[in-house]
């Protein structure tokens, strides 16, 4: 268990050594991860909100940020 523990001490005390004058990259992933969930999220409502409604949302309006996408009449081919 000692091991265990200076090993994790040792191991993260070089992972900020390394790290160190680095923080453009841990700036920039945590950027592209940000817009990345925000992205998903708005494609995710969009998609959301023109499918079918679930059992009690049927006769509820579409927010108007939501754009209305015209349904194929072959869709997947």
């Amino acid at each position: 268990m000692t091991m265990n523990i200076s090993f994790n001490y040792v191991f993260l005390a070089e992972l900020v050594d390394n790290t160190y004058g680095r923080t453009d990259y841990y700036m920039s992933l945590t950027g592209i991860v940000v817009v990345g969930f925000i992205a998903a999220v708005s494609i995710g409502s969009i998609a959301w909100y023109n499918s079918k409604r679930p059992a009690g949302w049927e006769g509820k309006e579409r927010p108007d940020i939501v754009p209305n996408v015209e349904k194929s009449k072959n869709p997947g081919l």
